[in-house]
Protein backbone atom coordinates (compact mmCIF):
# COMPACT_ATOMS: atom_id res chain seq x y z
CA UNK A 1 0.00 0.00 0.00
CA UNK A 2 3.21 2.00 0.73
CA UNK A 3 4.60 1.50 -2.46
CA UNK A 4 1.12 2.74 -4.61
CA UNK A 5 0.87 6.25 -2.29
CA UNK A 6 5.17 7.24 -2.79
CA UNK A 7 4.01 6.92 -6.63
CA UNK A 8 1.25 9.16 -6.09
CA UNK A 9 3.10 11.21 -4.11
CA UNK A 10 5.98 11.23 -6.88
CA UNK A 11 3.07 12.04 -9.75
CA UNK A 12 1.56 14.76 -7.75
CA UNK A 13 5.06 16.58 -7.32
CA UNK A 14 6.56 15.94 -10.58
CA UNK A 15 2.88 17.07 -11.41
CA UNK A 16 3.10 20.44 -9.14
CA UNK A 17 6.62 21.22 -10.55
CA UNK A 18 5.52 21.23 -14.14
CA UNK A 19 2.78 23.41 -13.13
CA UNK A 20 4.83 25.75 -11.19
CA UNK A 21 7.32 25.51 -14.38
CA UNK A 22 4.86 26.52 -16.58
CA UNK A 23 2.97 29.16 -14.76
CA UNK A 24 6.34 31.19 -14.16
CA UNK A 25 7.55 30.54 -17.71
CA UNK A 26 4.17 32.46 -18.96
CA UNK A 27 5.24 35.28 -15.85
CA UNK A 28 8.27 36.08 -17.35
CA UNK A 29 7.41 35.29 -21.38
CA UNK A 30 3.94 36.35 -22.06
CA UNK A 31 3.66 40.18 -23.60
CA UNK A 32 0.84 42.48 -21.61
CA UNK A 33 -0.40 42.22 -18.27
CA UNK A 34 -3.20 40.51 -18.91
CA UNK A 35 -1.99 37.49 -20.67
CA UNK A 36 0.52 37.39 -17.63
CA UNK A 37 -1.94 36.80 -15.20
CA UNK A 38 -3.01 33.64 -16.23
CA UNK A 39 0.80 32.12 -15.40
CA UNK A 40 0.71 32.79 -11.39
CA UNK A 41 -2.83 32.64 -10.80
CA UNK A 42 -4.35 29.42 -13.51
CA UNK A 43 -0.68 27.35 -13.41
CA UNK A 44 1.21 27.67 -10.15
CA UNK A 45 -1.84 27.47 -7.94
CA UNK A 46 -1.95 24.09 -9.31
CA UNK A 47 1.49 23.77 -8.87
CA UNK A 48 1.43 24.50 -5.51
CA UNK A 49 -1.35 22.62 -4.64
CA UNK A 50 0.02 19.76 -6.37
CA UNK A 51 2.94 20.01 -3.60
CA UNK A 52 1.18 20.61 -0.82
CA UNK A 53 -1.19 17.74 -0.96
CA UNK A 54 2.32 15.55 -1.88
CA UNK A 55 2.49 17.02 1.12
CA UNK A 56 -0.39 16.31 3.02
CA UNK A 57 -0.39 12.91 2.03
CA UNK A 58 3.86 12.15 2.82
CA UNK A 59 3.78 12.67 6.14
CA UNK A 60 1.07 10.29 7.69
CA UNK A 61 2.12 7.14 5.17
CA UNK A 62 5.52 7.74 6.68
CA UNK A 63 4.50 7.44 10.63
CA UNK A 64 4.57 10.84 11.12
CA UNK A 65 1.68 12.88 12.33
CA UNK A 66 -1.01 14.84 9.90
CA UNK A 67 -0.86 18.48 9.99
CA UNK A 68 -3.67 20.79 8.51
CA UNK A 69 -1.66 23.20 7.81
CA UNK A 70 -1.18 21.99 4.26
CA UNK A 71 -4.69 21.96 4.06
CA UNK A 72 -5.34 25.56 5.14
CA UNK A 73 -2.63 26.94 2.52
CA UNK A 74 -3.73 24.75 -0.27
CA UNK A 75 -7.37 26.07 0.35
CA UNK A 76 -6.20 29.95 1.11
CA UNK A 77 -4.30 29.71 -1.99
CA UNK A 78 -7.20 28.26 -4.53
CA UNK A 79 -9.51 31.30 -2.53
CA UNK A 80 -7.39 33.91 -3.35
CA UNK A 81 -5.38 33.49 -6.35
CA UNK A 82 -8.35 34.32 -8.51
CA UNK A 83 -9.59 37.16 -6.75
CA UNK A 84 -6.45 38.82 -6.44
CA UNK A 85 -5.85 38.50 -10.60
CA UNK A 86 -9.26 39.69 -10.86
CA UNK A 87 -8.71 42.79 -8.93
CA UNK A 88 -5.24 43.17 -10.94
CA UNK A 89 -7.31 42.92 -13.99
CA UNK A 90 -9.56 45.56 -12.87
CA UNK A 91 -6.80 47.92 -12.09
CA UNK A 92 -5.00 47.45 -14.96
CA UNK A 93 -8.14 48.09 -16.96
CA UNK A 94 -9.14 51.56 -15.34
CA UNK A 95 -5.57 52.42 -15.41
CA UNK A 96 -5.51 52.49 -19.34
CA UNK A 97 -8.68 53.76 -19.56
CA UNK A 98 -7.49 57.14 -17.56
CA UNK A 99 -4.29 57.13 -19.72
CA UNK A 100 -6.24 57.31 -22.73
CA UNK A 101 -4.45 53.98 -24.16
CA UNK A 102 -7.24 52.12 -26.23
CA UNK A 103 -5.06 48.79 -26.81
CA UNK A 104 -3.05 46.46 -24.87
CA UNK A 105 0.97 46.02 -25.64
CA UNK A 106 0.78 43.56 -27.86
CA UNK A 107 -2.19 45.65 -30.29
CA UNK A 108 -4.96 44.12 -28.52
CA UNK A 109 -8.20 46.13 -28.29
CA UNK A 110 -9.58 46.87 -24.72
CA UNK A 111 -13.24 46.22 -23.95
CA UNK A 112 -15.90 49.33 -24.74
CA UNK A 113 -15.33 52.88 -23.19
CA UNK A 114 -17.27 53.73 -20.28
CA UNK A 115 -18.86 56.50 -22.49
CA UNK A 116 -20.53 53.93 -24.44
CA UNK A 117 -23.49 51.93 -22.81
CA UNK A 118 -22.34 48.72 -23.45
CA UNK A 119 -22.27 46.07 -20.51
CA UNK A 120 -18.73 46.10 -19.09
CA UNK A 121 -18.53 44.63 -15.89
CA UNK A 122 -15.47 47.06 -14.52
CA UNK A 123 -17.75 50.23 -15.53
CA UNK A 124 -21.18 49.28 -15.54
CA UNK A 125 -22.42 52.55 -13.45
CA UNK A 126 -23.81 55.75 -14.59
CA UNK A 127 -20.94 58.39 -13.85
CA UNK A 128 -22.41 61.94 -13.79
CA UNK A 129 -18.94 63.69 -14.36
CA UNK A 130 -18.52 61.50 -17.65
CA UNK A 131 -21.51 63.07 -19.50
CA UNK A 132 -22.99 61.16 -22.12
Amino acid sequence: MTAVLDFVIAFLIILGGAFALIGSWGLARLPSLMSRLHGPTKATTLGVGGCLIASMLYFPTHGLSWSAHELLITLFLFITAPISANMIAKASLHGRRVSGDAVEADGTPLPPSPHSHAEWATFGFEDPTLGK
